[in-house]
């Protein structure tokens, strides 16, 4: 992805997520964030829908979860390309489980009483 893709990416990434709302959109308030959206990606349904599976693929159980939907309908509704979602939604399920993953190498915590590994006990 170029650098210019990327930019315009977070950019509809913060457009999306500033005219998402922890209510329903109004008809005026849904119009003028999917015309905001729309002039923004310039025809761009490709990064739409990067935007929209990535923002529900790290949704899942969070407590931002209908926010985080909302914005990726308002992509979807600005025109994303559908048939490319699913595999973006995946994505963003992969980049979760990895942000929330101990790093690899880190020490094991442990617990009182609990023996470290390779330890007689």
């Amino acid at each position: 992805m170029s650098a210019a893709d990327q930019i315009l990416t977070a950019q509809l990434t913060g457009a999306a997520r500033h005219h998402a709302r922890w209510r329903p959109l109004t008809a005026d308030e849904h119009d003028a964030a999917v015309a905001a959206l729309r002039e923004l990606a310039a025809e761009r349904a490709d990064l739409l829908a990067q935007v929209a599976g990535l923002l529900e693929g790290v949704a899942a159980g969070q407590p931002d979860e209908p926010l985080k939907r909302q914005a990726a309908q308002l992509c979807r509704d600005a025109g994303a390309d559908e048939a490319l979602i699913p595999q973006w939604t995946e994505e963003g399920r992969r980049r979760r489980a990895d942000a929330v993953a101990p790093p690899s190498g880190a020490p094991r915590r442990i617990r009182p009483g609990q023996h470290p590994p390779g330890r007689g006990g």
